[in-house]
């Protein structure tokens, strides 16, 4: 029997309701709601500003999407004017914080965007514009890539080395799921690593981002592919530690890394952020109507959901998990509104096939117990960064002698 999930809960109330899983701005359009939530977790990432979004949220139709994309625009296009000029007045900390704010606004317009609507990659490219501005000033500066992949073909990144003098770093590769993207590990994975001496290398791969709007290369199940891409990309660097490069994935991205860790054997950890046991299980009864029908018809390349399923069906861990060789990490929402049973699932699986895996379900007293820990980003953060610092044998005191003079 599918697991009943809380997204797919309507309430009869017109008034905004604190739940275990977060502010729930829109009881009656429950996916909608649940991406302002997502929206205003990340504000505390540098991702937006509290009031912004509810001035945003104030001016939409609850439910209408067009709305949805005018209102974030608005707040876009407004910080990312305000950034350059700061910028152009040599006000580079305020032009910073604004084009950091602008990305995720950005990303918020192109969200509901049909992805043949002709505004979804102009929009994807400003967010991607001001990423750029906001890593180039980083110090040390980030770099915008493009990883050798297939075909001709690259995926789209951006490494940012951790600002400690410390030499060859660890790093960890940062990736999203089915809809989250390189510009928004920010927000999830990557500050939190920074700040620990992890360097980041934030990437889209297939079926994501760049990758899948501007190649049109979708998804696959053997995801140690370009993974292990991505390793060879950060072998040829003299700045990183071979020895300890680790995956993280959050949502989808959770299969991903740890289908990834199953067989890209020189990665020396790996974490979901939200674990996914099986594709087909878990959209089993998903129609026309899901809430990411667009999305999911998008990444698996399918005319429809029911022929995106027919294709999702190698994607389960199932068979795999046996082979991974390295820690794991499961940080997982206990209210997780897309459910929670693929966490212990896939907890249960690994235990038993002697994995050293470890999974941390988060509490609604804790807050971060929605879906990626949306509700409280910084919570998943700082658990997966620790976890991940303690594997690495990273001394943060020590460490923090050696900060040099940064922004972050």
């Amino acid at each position: 029997m599918a697991e009943e999930l809380l997204i797919d809960q309507q309430m009869d109330v017109t008034h905004g309701v604190y739940q275990p899983y977060g502010w729930h701005h829109w009881p009656q359009f429950p996916w909608m709601s649940y991406q302002f939530r997502r929206a205003l977790g990340e504000t505390q990432e540098g991702g937006g500003a509290v009031s912004e979004c509810f001035l945003a949220a104030s001016r939409m139709i609850p439910g209408d999407q067009e709305s949805w994309h005018r209102e974030w625009k608005r707040i876009a296009d407004f910080n990312q004017e305000r950034g350059d000029a700061a910028f152009a007045k040599g006000h580079v900390r305020t032009a910073m914080n604004c084009w950091l704010r602008a990305v995720n606004y950005y990303r918020h317009t192109e969200f509901w965007l049909d992805y043949s609507d002709p505004r979804r990659l102009p929009a994807f490219t400003e967010m991607e514009n001001c990423s750029r501005k906001y890593i180039e000033n980083l110090n040390p500066a980030g770099e915008v890539l493009q990883i050798p992949y297939e075909d001709g073909k690259t995926l789209f990144a951006y490494f940012v080395r951790a600002p400690f003098d410390t030499g060859k770093q660890p790093v960890l590769i940062c990736m999203g799921g089915l809809d989250s993207i390189k510009d928004e590990m920010w927000f999830m994975q990557a500050h939190a690593a920074l700040q620990r001496g992890i360097s980041v290398l934030m990437i889209d791969g297939p079926g994501q981002g760049g990758t899948l709007r501007r190649h049109k290369l979708t998804t696959r199940p053997d995801y140690e592919v370009p993974i292990g891409k991505c390793v060879d990309y950060l072998l040829t660097r003299d700045d990183i530690d071979p020895a300890r490069i680790a995956v993280c994935g959050s949502s989808l991205g959770g299969y991903y890394a740890a289908r990834s860790a199953c067989y890209e054997h020189r990665l020396a950890a790996a974490i979901s952020h939200g674990a996914i046991w099986s594709i087909p299980e878990l959209w089993a009864t998903a129609t026309e109507e899901h809430g990411l029908a667009d999305h999911i018809k998008t990444v698996f390349g399918a005319e429809g959901v029911r022929a995106a399923m027919e294709k999702a069906a190698p994607f389960t861990l199932d068979g795999h998990l046996e082979n991974m060789q390295c820690p794991y990490l499961i940080v997982h929402g206990g209210y997780d509104v897309l459910g929670v049973t693929s966490a212990t699932k896939v907890y249960d699986y690994a235990k038993s096939k002697g994995v050293d895996v470890t999974l941390r379900l988060v509490t609604e007293e804790e807050t971060g117990a929605d879906h990626c820990q949306h509700d409280n980003p910084t919570m998943g953060q700082e658990l997966m960064a620790d976890w991940l610092a303690d594997v690495f044998g990273i001394d943060e005191r020590a460490l923090r002698k050696k900060m040099i003079n940064s922004f972050i």
